[in-house]
This record gives C-alpha cells, sequence and structure tokens, in this order.
C-alpha cells in the first residue's frame, strides 16, 4: 500500500506533474472526508483516468461518493466506478 506522498512522487516519476495547488486540493479532500490513502489514492487514480487531467471537482466529488457509499479497498472504487459507467466515452 502506498502512502499518498508515496503515489504522488510516483506519478511524478512517471512524468505527471501537480500543481501546488492541486496538491493542497488533494490533502485537503483526504482530510475533510477522513479518506484512507488508499481509497485518496484510488480517487486520484480514477480522475485521471476519466477526466484525462486532474479536476479537483472531480476528485472531491468521487472521494466523497466512494466515503458515502462506504467504499474501503481500489478494488471496490474501481467496480463501484465501471457499475456507474464513468469509464463510459
Amino acid at each position: 500500500m502506498r502512502t499518498v506522498d508515496q503515489y504522488l512522487n510516483y506519478l511524478e516519476e512517471k512524468g505527471f506533474k501537480f500543481q501546488d495547488d492541486a496538491i493542497g486540493f488533494i490533502y485537503f479532500g483526504k482530510h475533510s472526508t477522513n479518506a484512507s490513502d488508499v481509497l485518496t489514492t484510488t480517487a486520484i487514480e480514477l480522475t485521471l483516468k476519466v477526466q484525462k487531467s486532474f479536476d479537483g471537482s472531480f476528485y472531491m466529488s468521487l472521494l466523497e461518493t466512494l466515503k458515502t457509499n462506504q467504499i474501503r479497498t481500489r478494488s471496490g472504487a474501481i467496480k463501484f466506478a465501471k457499475q456507474r459507467d464513468f469509464f463510459a466515452v
């Protein structure tokens, strides 16, 4: 399991750069929803896959939705996103 810091560093190593305000927003969302690192990193991953860039409002909405629906795992979050057609083109 990666921490949020580790995941952001991993993405940076892969060439994806976050602006400072986006990083602040990521941590704001994590703390305001009391989300685990697993749920936070999965919300970042899904946001990037669905939106093709980091969209703070999408990320926050997704994180809140995952918490509201008591999703706790990466696989559960991905299954939830697929069931709701997040990946539909």
